[in-house]
Order: C-alpha cells, then structure tokens, then sequence
C-alpha cells in the first residue's frame, strides 16, 4: 500500500527541488481505500490533463486539506475544477470530500503542481486559486515561495482573456512579495477590494488559525492582461 502511494506523487526529478512535507500521520483506512480506489478514477493525466474537463475550468494549487476546492466544485457543476496538491494526507481529506459530496466536476493532480502548468494548453482556465501557500518566512527560504516570474508566466499563458489568479495570504511579507513580483512580470492588473474574501468563500483550516492567532487575511484579485495587437 505505501509503495502505491508514493508511486502517485509526481517526481520532479532534476529540473525541480521540492521543499515541504509529503505525508504526515498514517491514513485511516478510509483514507488509505480511497487513495487506492478513487483516486485514480479522478486523477489528471499529464500526457492529456484536460482529458474529461468542459469548456469552463478553474485550478487550485495547493488546495490544503481540499474545503474550498470540494465547496466550490459541490457550488459550481457547470464548471471543470483541477486541483494539485503533493501532501498525502490533504489529497486524501479531498477525495473523502469528493465521494461525501458525490462530486463528478473535479480532477486531482496529486504531485508538485510545475509539471502540471508545463503541460497545460494555452488560454484553457478562467480562474486560478492559490490560498494560504507555505510562506517561507525565512530570508534564505523565501526562494521556495510558488509566487515566482516563471510560475506567474505559467498562469498567464493557461488563463483566458479577462481570466484571474487569486492569491490569499495572512502573511503580510507574502502579500508584499507577491504584488511586487506580479508588478514586475507586467502580465496582470490588480483589482477590488484586498480584503473583502472572494465570491462564496469558505473560511479555510488555515484561515481559522490565522484568525486564532490574530492574522487577518488578504484576498489579492489579478487578471491577467490582454496582449496589444
């Protein structure tokens, strides 16, 4: 069985250094027959990764333990969710998720999400979540942080015209960090109110302990701009 589940995470191999933890306690056996049964009946396939999506997607990275993604999926059948997450046990809380809410609109790519946006068509997503990512708070760690030039080219490429990349944060250095990077890309425009949470919004485990802990939240909105002719 542990072989199994480690054969599922994607292996970045070289060209990537991944940082962070892959697994943390021992799965119940629900989780551990829902890991060998259902997830591969909803797993993303990288060689064709759209495979079985409609028209309307949207991406969440890092989705945690999978609240948001199973609640909006649950909220919006009409529109195609992938989420990508490389931590066992948080892919497992989602796909306990998916079978409780019978949730047929929604692929998993259990791994390193970069492999995933390398493969991604053109123009293919209307919106891309990244919510409470690790935020490397050291100096010498902040390099790790997903907000990267080379991931926002990513989003920019695979989101449609007018398409969004929402970036929720408790950690202030992090909000900074990333409309710096984005200003520096001059591939989005940020827009609304930063800190009026996003339509239909759950309150996240990782927002409930900011909020225990005296954090507020701010809830970035960039669209991606439109390239002049």
């Amino acid at each position: 069985m542990e072989r199994f589940l480690d054969s599922r995470v994607t292996n970045p191999g070289p060209k990537y250094l991944f940082y962070g933890r892959r697994k943390g306690k021992p799965l119940r056996a629900q989780h551990q027959a829902l890991m060998q049964n259902l997830l591969p009946q909803v797993s993303v396939d990288l060689e064709n990764p759209l495979t079985g999506s409609g028209p309307r997607r949207v991406l969440e990275i890092g989705f945690g333990g999978g609240e948001h993604l199973a609640h909006q999926a649950a909220l919006n059948p009409e529109l195609s969710y992938i989420g990508a997450e490389p931590f066992l046990n948080g892919v497992a809380k989602l796909l306990a998720e998916i079978e409780a809410r019978a949730v047929t609109n929604l692929k998993v790519h259990y791994g390193d999400a970069r492999p995933l946006l390398e493969q991604l068509p053109p123009e293919s997503f209307e919106r891309i979540y990244l919510l409470y990512p690790d935020p490397w708070p050291k100096e010498r760690q902040k390099k790790r942080r997903f907000v990267n030039q080379a991931n926002l080219a990513h989003f920019a490429r695979i989101l449609k015209p007018k398409g969004e990349f929402l970036f929720a944060s408790d950690i202030e250095d992090y909000v900074g960090w990333t409309r710096e990077h984005v200003t520096e890309s001059k591939l989005f425009t940020e827009t609304g109110d930063d800190r009026q949470p996003y339509k239909d919004w759950i309150q996240t485990r990782y927002e409930a302990k900011a909020r225990r802990e005296g954090r507020s939240s701010h809830y970035l909105t960039f669209v991606v701009n439109t390239p002049q002719a």
